[in-house]
């Protein structure tokens, strides 16, 4: 069976992993990095991919997943705001040091390919992955094909803007922004936005700094008022999200990964009827709202199947 390196590079740390053409990983190496200056990104990489290739055997090929705008026909990394890159030759570079071929697409974008092909968005045509983190990242299938866009941006859900006038201030700069409102990041805004009518709350002890997206949900499953009341704006700026993506693609699943996912029947459960009346166009009911299966290994499995296949080509292209 064919082997290929799947590598997720990261704001912290750079995992490589070999993966088998059904999805299986067989191994995996990581590396922290120290800082993001393309070199010690470089030397990082060089280590893990290093390791892994060692450890494989007969490679097929190399698939990176990177944060940021990607070139995909030539692996360059055009923008990356979260590692403060601009026309970066990624790929160029990595080619010149392994005696493989070398595929770099966006990490969210790899991440979608992987659960489609062996994950929740198994045997559908139209599928949506969003992963719920710091961010939002995303991917489209539609007509069993990577959208990637006239110039590689398809798929970036969490930047459409769902609260433009009275939203939170997004990292891109805009106002209200998907990501902003209904991240990880989004839950803790939302959580000290209604903080005034809960001065006694125990969320409170914690700075802002310290708080995290996971004790606010613990909180609210267990029934804490303060945790409650930001769940509830969280999971209505979700609702309204999804909504939008149903509208704008008409996908048959929508598979939620990342931290914020892991609460599973919690968030499916506040999502799914507030989704419904807000769908018109589309048959309600008609677009599964799911927990993706994959978790962190999505990404890598996802960049493993690319280079696989020769890049990001239609998905259904060849057969796994």
């Amino acid at each position: 069976m064919r082997t290929a390196i799947g590598v997720d590079l990261g704001g912290s740390h750079v995992s490589a992993a070999v993966v088998s053409e059904d999805g299986a990983i067989r191994s995996q190496h990581e590396e922290d990095l120290e800082d993001l200056r393309f070199e010690s990104v470089i030397a990082a990489l060089d280590a893990t991919i290093g390791a892994a290739i060692k450890e494989a055997g007969d490679v097929a090929g190399i698939g990176i997943g990177s944060p940021g705008n990607i070139d995909a026909a030539t692996g360059a990394v055009l923008y990356s705001p979260n590692f403060g890159w601009k026309d970066v030759p990624l790929g160029t570079t990595l080619r010149a040091k392994f005696a493989h071929p070398v595929f770099v697409a966006n990490d969210a974008r790899c991440a979608t390919l992987g659960e489609y092909t062996f994950g929740t968005g198994k045997g559908t045509k139209d599928f949506v992955l969003l992963t719920l983190g710091t961010g939002i990242g995303g991917g489209i299938i539609a007509g069993g094909e990577l959208l990637l866009g006239h110039k590689w941006g398809a798929g970036e859900i969490g930047h459409h803007q769902i609260r433009p006038n009275d939203g939170f201030v997004c990292s891109c700069g805009k106002i209200g922004c998907f990501e902003a409102q209904a991240s990880g990041t989004g839950l803790i805004r939302h959580a000290f936005a209604v903080a005034p009518s809960f001065p006694r709350s125990p969320l409170l002890d914690t700075t802002r700094e310290k708080l995290s997206s996971k004790k606010i949900r613990k909180a609210a499953q267990a029934g804490d008022g303060h945790a409650l009341a930001a769940w509830k704006n969280f999971t209505a700026d979700l609702s309204i999200g999804l909504a939008n993506i149903i509208a704008f693609v008409n996908p048959e699943v929508i598979a939620l990964g990342g931290g914020v996912s892991s609460a599973n029947e919690f968030i499916l459960d506040a999502v799914r009827p507030t989704v419904d009346l807000l769908t018109t166009m589309v048959p309600r009911g008609t677009t599964q709202i799911v927990v993706a299966t994959l978790g962190n290994n999505a990404g890598q499995i996802g960049a493993a199947t690319m280079a696989l296949r020769g890049g990001l080509k239609a998905v259904d292209a060849v057969a796994v």
